[in-house]
């Protein structure tokens, strides 16, 4: 299986590149400033913004599978128009397209949890970016639509080193406990979205972790495993704050768990501590 991972020098990129080459499969992945570090992998530039950037790697690399893992934040030209243009290109090439999307295409306002049935609706730039990206389906019969959560990793995600400055007393702000998520862990997520590469599968699909926790619950797990005071980092409400966003975008991906070997763990599973961070743990809570 000949694998094109788009944004393969980001967070979930660089975890996809490093699966797909330990499991043997040709890959070229794509950059927009500067290539991974990942040997055994093929970096190529590519510009989402640009009309013929996609359709030009594409061709030159002509893949089995694209997968879509790049991240343009709030940026309609990248985040909702880029994935058009990779679909396209796709299509031309008659190469499967797997997009990776997210629970922010959701209000919270109702259906929750959200399975693959509900329909977008976004009340953020980011979210309506996402939902409109989603529109690939439309263009391209061979794809999958992949929505996840908030992506975790081993240290090196946002969230983590967001946890760690507010712990140690280097950043402001607070962690909202009335916005509920499924954290992912970047390995199963990479993990399942290369089985589904290697089906034949379309349509949506969920990939949260099988846990819904507050951004706060979350931080207190971090910290723990971490070793860091969590009773240091400081708490708020999202309903409160002047930060837009939904409250509750857990995801039901109960449907999509049924047909992957991949289990797609819960946050209080990846981020159980261990050793002495454990026991410190136990006793924090027999505490209370």
């Amino acid at each position: 299986m000949t694998l094109l991972i788009v944004g393969g020098s980001g967070f979930l990129g660089t975890e996809l590149v490093r699966q797909a080459v330990s499991a043997g499969h040709p890959t070229d992945a794509t950059y927009t400033t500067r290539p991974g570090t990942a040997p055994g992998v093929t970096w190529r530039s590519l510009d989402l913004r640009d009309p013929g950037s996609a359709e030009a790697v594409v061709a030159e690399v002509n893949p089995r599978v694209i997968v879509n893992a790049s991240s343009g934040g709030a940026d309609w030209a990248v985040t909702a128009e880029g994935p058009v243009r990779l679909a396209i290109a796709a299509a031309k090439a008659g190469c499967r397209m797997i997009h990776v999307s997210s629970d922010a295409v959701f209000s919270g306002k109702s259906h929750v949890p959200y399975d693959e049935h509900c329909k977008p609706d976004p009340i953020t730039p980011y979210g309506a970016a996402k939902a409109a990206a989603e529109t690939v389906l439309l263009l391209h019969p061979d794809t999958a639509v992949a929505r996840t959560s908030l992506i975790i990793g081993d240290g090196q995600s946002e969230h983590e080193r967001t946890v760690h400055e507010l712990a140690t007393g280097t950043r402001e702000g607070v962690l909202f406990t009335d916005d509920f998520r499924c954290p992912v862990h970047v390995g199963d997520l990479a993990a399942a979205l290369l089985e589904l590469a290697s089906g034949d599968t379309t349509g949506v699909h969920h990939l949260g972790g099988n846990r819904a926790l507050s951004r706060h619950e979350l931080g207190v797990l971090i910290a723990r495993r971490d070793g860091l005071d969590a009773s240091r980092l400081p708490t708020g409400l999202r309903a409160d704050s002047t930060l837009s966003g939904p409250l509750d975008i857990r995801l039901d991906s109960r449907s999509t768990q049924r047909k992957l070997r991949t289990t797609l763990r819960g946050a209080h599973q990846f981020l159980a501590p261990t050793g002495l961070n454990a026991a410190a743990g136990a006793d924090e809570i027999a505490d209370r």
